[in-house]
C-alpha cells in the first residue's frame, strides 16, 4: 500500500556522515548523563511500598503530595489510577519502618485533609526483589539483542546484523538518556516499552534491507550508495503509514492515557521517533561502511549452475 511515490530517489548516502555526526554526539551525551547521573530506579526496582486509595470525590494529588512530604517522602510519586477519586502512592523504602507501620502512617496523614480516605490495597517490594527484577530487566535486553543479531545474520548477511544490533542499542541508550537527564521515574512499564522498541525497531531495519537485497538483484551495475538510497526511498511510504498509524496510538495514550501510562507511553514516543531515524540513517550507514557487496547477498551464476551440475 502507498499513498504517495517517489519519483527521484532521496540521496540519504550521500549525507550519512553529517547524520552519523549527530547521532555519536547525541549517544555520547546519553551515555554520559547515565554515566554521571544514572536512572531514576522506581519502587519496582529500588523496592518500596505501593498504595492504592480511594476517596468520595475527586482526590487533589496536591495535598496527596504535600502529605507525604510531611512524612519525609518528598519524591513520593502520586498519581491517579484508574479514576479521579482512586489513587496510586509508591513510598521508597524507609529504613526502620516495616510496609505495614508505615501504611499505617500514610492513611492517618491522609485522613487529616479527608477523612473519608479508605485504603484499598497495600504491597511491599523488598529491595532484593527489586535488585533481582533490574537484573532479569538486563539479561531481557542482552537476549533481544542477540536474538536480533543471530537472525538478521541468517536472514541477510551478518554485515546486516552488526549493523542493525548497533542501530537498536543505539535506540535503547537514546531512551534511557532522556530518562536519565531528565531524570524521568523509571520502572517496569519503561522498561517493557524499551524492549517493545527492540522489536519494533528491527522491523523497519528489515524491511529497509530486504529492499536492499532486491536492488541488488534487480540494479546490476548501480553502485552501492544509490542502491541504498533507492531502498529506502521506495519504502518511506509504508514508513509513514505504519509508523503515523502507531504513533496516534501512542500519543493518544500520552495525552489520555493518565499518569499511569504517561512514561510508557513517553518512552514509546521517543523510542518510536528515533527507531525510524536509527533505521535509515544509523543501519544503513553502517552497511555501507562495512562494505556490503552484491557477492554478499546474491550467489554468483557460475557458482551456482557448478553447484547444480
Amino acid at each position: 500500500m502507498e499513498w504517495f511515490r517517489i519519483k527521484r530517489d532521496i540521496p540519504f548516502m550521500r549525507h550519512a556522515l553529517v547524520f552519523n555526526v549527530i547521532s555519536l554526539v547525541t549517544f555520547l551525551i546519553a551515555v554520559a548523563s547515565l554515566a554521571t547521573r544514572g536512572l531514576n530506579l522506581g519502587v519496582d526496582f529500588t523496592g518500596g511500598t505501593v498504595m492504592e486509595v480511594a476517596y468520595r470525590q475527586a482526590a487533589d494529588l496536591g495535598k496527596i503530595r504535600e502529605s507525604m512530604a510531611r512524612l519525609g517522602f518528598t519524591e513520593a510519586a502520586v498519581q491517579n489510577f484508574g479514576t479521579s477519586r482512586d489513587v496510586l502512592i509508591r513510598l521508597p523504602v524507609k529504613q526502620g519502618v516495616t510496609g505495614a507501620k508505615l501504611s499505617e502512617l500514610v492513611m492517618q496523614e491522609l485522613r487529616k485533609d479527608d477523612g473519608t480516605v479508605e485504603v484499598r490495597r497495600v504491597e511491599f517490594v523488598g529491595p532484593q526483589v527489586g535488585g533481582e527484577l533490574f537484573d532479569a530487566g538486563a539479561l531481557a535486553l542482552l537476549f533481544v539483542s542477540l536474538g536480533i543479531v543471530g537472525y538478521l545474520a541468517l536472514r541477510f548477511e551478518w554485515k546486516f546484523g552488526v549493523a542493525a544490533i548497533i542501530a537498536n542499542l543505539h535506540d535503547v541508550v537514546i531512551i534511557l538518556g532522556f530518562f536519565s537527564i531528565f531524570y524521568w521515574e523509571f520502572s517496569l512499564p519503561v522498561l517493557a516499552a524499551v524492549l517493545a522498541i527492540l522489536g519494533y525497531s528491527v522491523n523497519e531495519s528489515v524491511v529497509v534491507f530486504d529492499r536492499v537485497r532486491e536492488n541488488f538483484r534487480k540494479m546490476r551495475k548501480v553502485p552501492v550508495p544509490q542502491i541504498i538510497d533507492n531502498a529506502i526511498t521506495r519504502t518511506m511510504s509504508r514508513t509513514i503509514i505504519t509508523h503515523g498509524s502507531t504513533q496516534v496510538m501512542v500519543l493518544s495514550m500520552l495525552i489520555f492515557g493518565g499518569e499511569t501510562l504517561y512514561y510508557f507511553a513517553l518512552a514509546l514516543t521517543i523510542g518510536i521517533m528515533f527507531g525510524i531515524y536509527s533505521s535509515v540513517l544509523v543501519a544503513s550507514p553502517i552497511v555501507l561502511y562495512l562494505g556490503v557487496s552484491r557477492e554478499d547477498l546474491v550467489r554468483p551464476e557460475k557458482k551456482m549452475e557448478a553447484e547444480a551440475l
